[in-house]
């Protein structure tokens, strides 16, 4: 099995000094967002600097820092997919020192009755992608370790969630039936596309990952439901959750 072929005792040949140099240390806590609306609503209403850049082939990643009472936070637009989000994790931290993530971002419900007006914490998450094997010893799920201070600090701020796992899928458009019911069985409550690689670089590289989601979609065994989709991708109500969280941090 391809499973049993990842390697994560030996050292890798190539490292992020041989393009950035020395790492740096300008922030503690990194809070990217999916969306692109957000991410524009926050370039415009705060006062933003850009601190770093991440080079790819097809263009740059610029990561900026703002100020929230009285603590500097990076800010950057993430990647969609286990593998970039968790590979911008990793090289924005090198890149500015943060070792607090911050994510936020939607998820397809999988049962409507437990996380309809709530958000998702997620507990476990389903490795259905690639990217956490290269950084954990394969397993079916990874827990998500700080789900229990996400929890806290939702309570405290009196806003409704949920706890469960998730299924963290690399396959959009192939979330099958027989998966899904599968992946019901088990306990998971919201399908994503993430959180498992994301949480197995952050206890690689001793990060920690504090996340939550929103559900829009819905998925069952009969029909499709998309109409929560934007509001769940795009409403500022999540950014300004993880401002609170990152002042808790």
């Amino acid at each position: 099995m391809i499973t049993d072929s990842f390697d994560i005792e030996t050292q890798p040949i190539v490292s992020f000094a041989d393009f950035y140099g020395e790492r740096k240390h300008l922030v503690d806590i990194c809070v990217p967002t999916f969306s692109n609306e957000i991410y524009d609503s926050v370039l415009a209403s705060f006062d933003c600097e850009k601190i770093a850049e991440i080079h790819t082939v097809n263009g740059s990643i610029p990561i900026y820092q703002f100020t929230h009472k009285g603590r500097k936070i990076g800010f950057y637009l993430n990647g969609m997919g286990s593998t970039l989000a968790a590979q911008l994790c990793i090289e924005s931290s090198y890149l500015v020192g943060a070792t607090k993530y911050i994510m936020f971002g939607s998820a397809g419900s999988l049962d409507g009755e437990k996380t309809a007006g709530k958000f998702v914490i997620p507990t476990h998450a389903y490795r259905d992608e690639g990217m956490s094997y290269h950084y954990a010893p394969p397993a079916d799920y990874i827990e998500v370790k700080n789900h229990g201070k996400v929890a806290e600090l939702f309570r405290k701020l009196h806003l409704p969630y949920v706890e469960g796992r998730v299924w963290t899928t690399d396959a959009i458009m192939r979330e099958t039936v027989g998966q899904m019911l599968r992946r019901k069985n088990e306990g998971c409550i919201a399908v994503e596309m993430e959180i498992a690689g994301v949480q197995a670089v952050c206890d690689f590289h001793g990060l920690e990952l504090y996340c939550f989601v929103a559900t829009g979609d819905v998925l069952s065994e009969t029909d499709y439901r998309p109409e929560g989709l934007s509001d769940a991708n795009h409403n500022m109500d999540k950014f300004f959750i993880a401002l609170e969280m990152a002042e808790a941090l």
